[in-house]
């Protein structure tokens, strides 16, 4: 897995793309704070650029680093998911224009799958965490299930520790008065 995750961390570096395993299901990625890089992305999957991304993060330390506001409720919701768990919050700082939605809310998700951890860890930000499919069309449900125009126009596929879920992770919204909305359960 080092010799993926540094080859990984060296594309994403560049700006480049990944196709790679999360801990729900095969996602396409690139560093979060590089506008041009989640363009790419934009590119790959035929996607319309009024589409925010999730975003991965290795812990709440760095969760809290590109949020503005992060209410107490979340450290709970965090902590105590008996799954993965995307929150959206109210505002974001320090991430690319192209992740965020148009009120500036981002989805954020503390991963806790062992090659994303390490892939952030290694290169020290947050990575953008998009199903592996063109834009309308169904997700995944394994990687032979993924369009040949995805893996011919990603930088690199990392194929090493490939144990994802046919599920995409739940999705809560925070707002800035607390109150939680359940986006998809």
């Amino acid at each position: 897995m080092e010799v993926t995750i540094e080859k990984a961390k060296n594309v994403l570096n560049v700006g480049g793309t990944i196709l790679y395993p999360t801990d729900t299901i095969w996602g396409i990625g690139c560093d979060a704070t590089n506008d041009e890089a989640c363009k790419k992305i934009l590119d790959i999957k035929n996607r319309p650029e009024n589409k925010s991304f999730i975003v991965l993060v290795d812990s709440i330390q760095m969760l809290e680093k590109y949020t503005v506001e992060f209410p107490e409720v979340c450290y709970d919701l965090v902590e105590y998911a008996d799954k993965p768990l995307t929150i959206i919050y109210p505002n974001a700082k320090g991430l690319a224009a192209s992740v965020l939605a148009k009120d500036g809310t981002v989805g954020i998700r503390v991963t806790k799958d062992p090659f994303c951890v390490k892939l952030i860890r290694s290169i020290r930000k947050p990575i953008v965490s998009t199903s592996a499919n063109i834009s309308g069309e169904a997700s995944p449900a394994s990687y032979a299930e993924i369009s040949n125009k995805i893996k011919e126009n990603v930088d690199l596929i990392c194929l090493e520790g490939a144990k994802t879920s046919t599920k995409p992770s739940q999705i809560l919204k925070i707002g800035i008065d607390m109150s939680i909305e359940i986006i998809r359960k």
